[in-house]
């Protein structure tokens, strides 16, 4: 399943649009899970040009990681129990 937005928007916008879209793939079509997520971005001055973020160092960031959302200690307690 693939959720597109088009245009140009900042980091808030998109943060939105992706939480309604996800909201109506799970109320509207019943998808509860997913084995794996895949978030392409192609950055931009926020004047339609596009740029390359890069570390303190100056090498071009490509990629960011995730093992998924932060887990508090007392949900990991609440499972083990």
């Amino acid at each position: 399943m693939q959720i597109r937005i088009k245009g140009e928007h900042s980091i808030t916008a998109i943060r939105q649009a992706l939480f309604e879209m996800l909201a109506k793939a799970e109320c509207d079509y019943g998808v509860r899970y997913t084995i794996d997520a895949t978030l392409y971005i192609r950055p931009s001055n926020g004047f339609g040009s596009e740029f390359t973020p890069s570390s303190p160092n100056g090498k071009p960031i490509q990629y960011l990681y995730s093992n998924g959302p932060y887990q508090s200690a007392a949900d990991h307690y609440e499972r083990n129990l």
